[in-house]
Order: C-alpha cells, then structure tokens, then sequence
C-alpha cells in the first residue's frame, strides 16, 4: 500500500510540472525572458539569475529560457534547506553536463527512498536505504533524457526537484550513487547556498549574456512577468530621445537594460552654500562655488534628503521626474558590471567599498573636462563630469572629481555614493559619514 500511495504521489507531482507553463498554479511565478538590440532580436547563451535577499543563485541556457518559481509548492520548484526539517536542495549544478549533486536533509536517522524518473514517469535510477541524520549526498549521471524530477520520500513527506541535463548522450543508463553524509553540525555551519530559494519580496538580479556582452536587470517580481535585455547601447533610450523638466530638456542615453538621464540633474532653486537644504517643498540646489552657469554646465550639487525628497526608500522618485527615480546601490552595481572590460554583472568586488573594478570608470567618464587630461572615452555615452562636491559650506575639486549620489543608505544609516576621479579608471563605492552634497543621475523606471 506505501508503495502504491507512493506512486500516486510521485504522478501527481509529475502532472504538476507539465502543466505549469500551460496552466500556471496559484502561487506559481513565471519569468520569461528574451533579448533585444534596438528592435532587432538577440541570441541569449545562457542567463544568470542570482536572489540577492538570500545570496543563491541558478542559469538557465537554451533553448527554454523560463524560470518556474513555486511559492506555494517550495519542494518542487524552489526547494529550501529551512532549519532542521526534512528538505531537498536544488541539485548542483543544475543544468548539468552528465553528473550532477543532489544534497537531502534529514533531521534524524530513517529509511529514505529516491526515485529519478523522465518527466512521463518511466523510473531512470532509485536508492532506498536508511541514511543518517545530516546531509546525504547522492551524484546523479544522467542518460539521454533532458528533464528529470527527482522525488525524495522521508517518513510520509515526499518533495521533488526538477533536474536539467545538458548531456549530449544518444544512450546511456541512468546511475544514482550514494557519497556519504556531513552530519548535523556540519549542515548547520554551511554559509553559501548551493541551490535557488525565493520568497516574496525578495530581488533578484537577471545578468542575460551573448558571446560578447552583458545585460543586467533587477527587480523583486510577484507575479508572472516577461522580460526583455536590451542589448542597445550608446544610443538614445528608445523611443525617448529626451525629455522636458523643470525648465530644461534633458537627453537620455541607453546602456544595456538602463535608460539613464545623460546630463546630471539640475532641477530646484540655488541656494548659496552657507544654507541647509531644507524640507519646505521646494527643491533647493547647490551650485559649485555659488555659479547658477556651474548648474548649467555641470548640474546641481544636493545632500541625500534633499535628492530622496525626505523619503528613505531605496529607488524613490525623489527629485527626479515622474517615471524616473534615483538610482539605487544595485542599480550601480549593475552599471558598474556591464561597462567594465574585466569584472561582469554580479561579481563580488561590486560589493567592495574604495576605488574597485577595472576600467569602468575611464569608459564612464567625459572625453573632456577632467584635471590633468585624466579623461575618460564615454565608451557608452554616459559622459560623468567632475562636478566637485559641497561639504562645510564649501566648494571642492570641480574637474577632480565626480560623486553621484545613490538611494540606498548602509544599516548604519550612511547614504552610499559612487566616486569618479581624474588619476584613476575606475569607481569608488562609498559610505559617507559626513553630509556631502553631489551630483544625481536620475534612471527611468523598468
């Protein structure tokens, strides 16, 4: 009889997995995703997908650039190691060329049965056995199927992952073997995640590559959403090659899945240097060295309340026009990774704070303007200038230096800027203690 409920269950789940992109479940989230050059269609190799909540992350390569997220029915679609209960981890990696890891928790010492089967039920590999408490490691190799669903029963709990195979194998059995178990303790001190886990609110980040390039696109999706990278570059935004604010046109400029306005802010009223920026619903700005000609030419300098509108929610409109909105920290990240010739989209050294990266700041900044010839080549038309920066009532380093202000504070309540500077190629990532005035990008809202 537990063999047949067995069964039934495991046919269940299959059906399940089949019918989610036909008829999607409640709780299920579908992200689709395509690419695009300024309406020309573009070949995606593969797309990175990292929760930057929860510090996990997956890829998806072709041809089925769908990612399944299952709120509801977490061992199957996004399974979770969730403190001491029975979990499956999401097999690693996953897709896979031939072998691959499956990872099983148990909170105690009991009989375990694995099944792997092809998505219509037929049986490729299966263990049963008592395992130990801890971390059971089993190395799966995979056949000619591409679609595995790995169904895991402990006690009356079955979950059940989904497996992607790579292999080019025209035949070939299937082979599930046991590695051994780390115990409780060590499953306890793991620190990265070897498998994609989500939970809503989360956000994620979308790094979609070429041969050649990269895209990048952040959001924190609730419900079923497509998305497309935009590939364009050095060009207008499409479809808006400028816009009208506060008395003034603004140019746009794409840069990748970026719209970012192409001149530094300048909206408000000057208010000298030796007065506070202050919340009386007037937007007030500084110009270098009380010059309204230097807001013209260079944009207006302004504290983080100020450029927030009082408002501390990281990507908040704040001064910026409607659609628009200051950047977040991400967002830069993001910018940073898709111009810099080294370090891609989501690499680690984006989290460093100081001067990091490789080139990123020589192709951001203006071809002209900068102390000392230390010019960039605007390889991507972004065109940073060295504004300078206000602090203590004072003026500082026009043509030196470049700070833009980003929408993000640290937890310590500390606005983090981004810094450009005439004797170096690359972008600082910094918090800043004191109250600082400084340029603004506004970026178009996804």
């Amino acid at each position: 009889m537990k063999t047949k409920n067995y069964q039934i269950f495991f046919l269940m789940t299959t059906a399940i997995f089949i019918s989610l992109k036909l008829y999607p479940q409640p709780g299920t989230i579908i992200l689709s995703f395509s690419a695009d050059n300024n309406g020309e269609p573009v070949t995606l190799e593969s797309i990175w997908v990292k929760n930057l909540t929860q510090n996990c992350d997956t890829t998806l390569y072709p041809p089925d650039f769908t990612l399944l997220i299952d709120t509801i029915l977490t061992g199957i679609a996004n399974p979770a190691n969730s403190g001491n209960d029975f979990s499956v981890s999401q097999n690693f990696p996953n897709p896979f060329t031939d072998q691959t890891t499956i990872s099983i928790y148990l909170p105690e010492k009991e009989n375990i049965e694995i099944r792997v089967t092809n998505l219509l039920g037929q049986l490729a590999a299966a263990y049963s056995g008592e395992a130990d408490a801890g971390f059971n490691t089993f190395l799966f190799t995979a056949g000619n199927e591409r679609t595995y669903l790995c169904s895991v029963k402990f006690k009356n709990e079955i979950k059940t992952i989904r497996m992607l195979s790579l292999s080019n194998k025209s035949i070939g059995k299937c082979k599930l073997n046991f590695q051994g178990c780390s115990g409780v303790e060590s499953f306890k001190s793991t620190q990265n995640k070897n498998y994609f886990d989500f939970d809503p609110g989360d956000q994620l980040l979308f790094a979609g590559h070429t041969s050649t390039e990269e895209s990048g696109i952040l959001d924190s999706p609730a419900t079923n959403k497509y998305y497309i990278f935009q590939f364009a570059t050095n060009i207008p935004c499409p479809g808006l090659d400028s816009l009208f604010y506060d008395g003034r046109y603004y140019h746009t400029i794409q840069i990748y899945s970026q719209c970012w306005m192409k001149e530094n802010l300048e909206a408000g009223t000057m208010v000298p240097g030796s007065q506070a920026q202050t919340n009386n619903g007037i937007i007030e700005k500084y110009c270098y060295a009380n010059s309204l000609n230097n807001c013209i030419t260079v944009g207006g300098l302004y504290l983080w309340d100020e450029m927030m509108q009082y408002n501390s929610t990281p990507g908040s409109q704040g001064i910026c026009p409607v659609g628009w909105h200051a950047p977040t920290d991400e967002e830069w990240k993001v910018l940073e990774g898709a111009t810099d010739s080294q370090y891609s989209i989501g690499h680690n050294i984006w989290n460093s704070n100081t001067y990091r990266g490789f080139d990123a700041g020589k192709n951001l900044k203006s071809i002209s303007g900068w102390y000392s010839n230390g010019n960039g080549i605007d390889l991507y038309g972004f065109g940073a200038v060295g504004a300078g920066y206000w602090w203590q009532n004072g003026f500082f380093e026009k043509t030196m230096d470049g700070f833009y202000g980003t929408s993000t504070m640290t937890d310590d309540l500390q606005p983090i800027i981004r810094a450009m500077n005439f004797n170096t190629d690359k972008v600082a990532r910094s918090p800043v203690e004191e109250i600082v005035g400084y340029s603004v990008r506004c970026l178009k809202d996804q």
